[in-house]
């Protein structure tokens, strides 16, 4: 389960029993820290948690401002300073470096577009999102929150600025979603200053397992504690079945050439061809050559099979491109001397977490640049 659907989970079961409690998010990291913008944790009156904004190393104190928070019934605006070297508690003993913005919001049941409500909305589409933060650093102003909602098509949920404001955040938001990335604004007029995060939401990744052996059950379930949406398919009712998968997975038995008749492919979709049958494999890879959203094809097996396959394609009039053929990777996975299934499902997974993030897969300690980009945490200056 994603941390996102834990916490409206547990906001589910809070509500119906009327228990006070307050969302947590993070709005601006400037340097280092574990958790970037959008980390986000849920606490109850009672000081249960689900979630997390740190490593561990701000819930605590975070947990006292939520309650006062709560018994306030306001959200409040609190800075971590972990780069202040004096603050034995804060400073130089997290090792992070870095000035980290959170935003606590009391939630209020009775209001039908409160923060989780509107995060409600969030994790039932498959769609991507910019989610709108409002908050200002002086800390003495009001703090807006969680407001809004804005899709792709500027189709927006949620409670409206005044209508100058609302226009360029919808331009942003709009810029958010299409460079896939979130941002931050800050917007001016002559009387006040408000800023903004705007939150690039992604739906989960869709891993469509193309086999449903042994080796189909282990990487499932390693998918499915990233939080990823994972359809099996597979000619074989004794093995594509119910009781072989977890129950979130969906479960489909068809021939090769029916396998996308039943699955809705969008820009977070990847396969992975593991069926152990060359022709199966083939035979599902022909279909997939036709459709231009899918980032990612692994194929299991030699890179003396995929040869194989370039050639029967070929002599069936099948002309890859070049776009194409980047999307497909053959042998599947990163070379990190997996030899177990699970190990072999690691390899597979970072694979695909590396090219759906454009990132290059190498050690981290050969990187010369900061780990996250720091160019995205700076504030866009916008004139209202």
């Amino acid at each position: 389960m994603r941390e996102l659907d834990a916490i409206i989970d547990q906001y589910e079961h809070l509500k119906s029993d009327r228990t006070d409690c307050v969302l947590a998010t993070v709005v601006h990291v400037e340097g280092s820290s574990y958790r970037r913008a959008g980390a986000r944790m849920l606490v109850d009156e009672f000081g249960n948690i689900t979630g997390a904004i740190s490593g561990g190393c701000l819930e605590g104190d975070a947990l006292r401002k939520a309650l006062l928070a709560i018994h306030q019934q306001k959200n409040k605006l609190i800075t971590y300073d972990t780069s202040d070297e004096d603050d034995a508690v804060m400073g130089a003993q997290l090792g992070c470096n870095g000035i980290i913005q959170v935003l606590f919001e009391a939630l209020d049941y009775n209001d039908s577009l409160n923060p989780c409500e509107l995060l409600k909305i969030v994790i039932t589409t498959k769609n991507p999102l910019a989610i709108v933060i409002q908050f200002n650093l002086d800390r003495s102003l009001d703090q807006s929150g969680t407001v809004m909602l804005i899709d792709e098509n500027s189709k927006y949920t949620g409670k409206l600025p005044e209508n100058e404001l609302f226009n360029l955040i919808l331009e942003q938001s709009q810029l958010c979603i299409k460079n896939n990335k979130s941002q931050f604004a800050e917007f001016s007029n002559k009387d006040e200053i408000q800023q903004v995060f705007i939150q690039n939401y992604q739906p989960p990744v869709k891993l469509v397992i193309v086999g449903a052996g042994n080796d189909a059950q282990i990487l499932s379930q390693q998918a499915e504690l990233l939080g990823w949406d994972v359809i099996i398919t597979d000619g074989r009712s004794t093995h594509a079945n119910k009781e072989r998968f977890a129950s979130s997975c969906q479960v489909i038995v068809s021939k090769p050439e029916q396998t996308l008749e039943n699955i809705v492919i969008d820009h977070r979709s990847c396969f992975v061809l593991l069926s152990h049958n060359y022709n199966y494999d083939l035979a599902v890879l022909k279909l997939l050559l036709a459709e231009d959203k899918i980032p990612y094809i692994g194929i299991l097996g030699p890179f003396k099979k995929y040869e194989r396959m370039q050639t029967d394609l070929a002599n069936d009039g099948f002309d890859l491109s070049n776009e194409m053929i980047n999307k497909i990777h053959a042998p599947i996975g990163l070379e990190i001397g997996a030899e177990t299934p699970a190990e072999i499902g690691l390899s597979i997974l970072t694979e695909i977490q590396s090219v759906l993030t454009g990132t290059s897969a190498k050690p981290l300690k050969l990187k010369s640049e900061p780990i996250h980009e720091k160019k995205s945490t700076g504030f866009k200056q916008v004139k209202v």
